[in-house]
């Protein structure tokens, strides 16, 4: 995956071409990108997007450093076996409970309480989370009453819970970019459900605590005309640092794995297509010219 800002992207000789505000060109291999992450500033030529359409590869339009995902295209690098797989392990009780109890075990560092149902162990995790609130709330000086926030009326919360939300925004801007650069499905959680972005909240908690809960904090302690600003900056800023992007999806797969089964293989009756895809050297999910 590459992130492209403040260039144009186009196509010379049958591969992406970023020309950056100085008229500098790079050249992208077409079948080694899974995904380009659009940045603002950044523009997409009609012969680029039928270039990544054709190749498999994926373009999001993200915020600076992915705190935010605005739109994605042609999911080409997704393919039915990843998403089969997860939506087996999300249907099944006992996998899920798999699944949801190496969630708990990444979290939090730790293996989750033996024989507790995803209901106890989402009772459980909501405990600890309240408690690393207050923690963090003594450390940075910041008066701390209780996680709450309305949406429609965004400017009536305080500003711990402000910061909290904008945070939290951020990470599932990225987290969700990283969701589909895997070819897997937002909506499909395993803790939460029943949500277009679900799964995207099932794999932002595992971060939350050690990027940009924090953040939140630190900027409540000592908050700025505009803390919601700040901490938008201060999330691109640790996301860039951290290469926070290159940790999800393996986290992803890892958590998924708990679930020790393998994605299907095609059914023995499946019709083959007319035109199958030729050999690829790109990764999985690529298609070639």
């Amino acid at each position: 995956m590459i992130f492209v800002q403040y260039g144009q992207i186009d196509v010379l000789d049958g591969a992406f071409v970023v020309v950056d505000q100085n008229g500098v060109r790079t050249h992208i291999p077409a079948g080694s990108v899974a995904a380009i992450m659009l940045e603002p500033g950044t523009r997409v030529s009609h012969a680029a997007v039928r270039l990544a359409a054709l190749v498999g590869t994926l373009l999001i339009w993200i915020g600076e450093g992915g705190v935010r995902l605005y739109a994605s295209g042609q999911p080409g690098g997704a393919r039915s076996d990843r998403l089969l797989y997860q939506a087996r392990l999300a249907l099944d009780d006992a996998l899920r409970l798999k699944v949801v109890r190496k969630m708990y075990e990444v979290r939090f560092g730790e293996p989750a309480p033996a024989r507790r149902s995803v209901e106890q162990l989402r009772g459980i995790e909501g405990a600890r989370v309240r408690e690393m609130y207050k923690l963090l709330a003594r450390q940075n000086g910041v008066t701390w009453r209780a996680r709450d926030y309305d949406q429609k009326e965004w400017d009536a919360g305080d500003v711990p819970n402000r910061c909290l939300s904008s945070a939290t925004s951020c990470l599932y801007g990225i987290t969700e970019a990283a969701v589909l650069a895997a070819g897997y499905a937002p909506a499909v959680g395993f803790i939460h459900t029943g949500k277009p972005l679900s799964f995207v909240y099932d794999i932002a908690d595992l971060f939350k605590f050690e990027t940009v809960v924090p953040v939140a904090f630190r900027i409540a302690g000592s908050p700025p005309t505009d803390p919601e600003r700040a901490v938008r900056l201060a999330c691109r800023d640790i996301f860039r640092s951290t290469n926070l992007l290159a940790k999800i999806i393996p986290t992803i797969e890892q958590v998924l794995a708990a679930g020790e089964i393998s994605p299907p293989a095609p059914f023995a009756e499946n019709i083959l297509p007319a035109i199958p895809s030729p050999d690829s050297i790109g990764e999985v999910g690529h298609r070639v010219l």
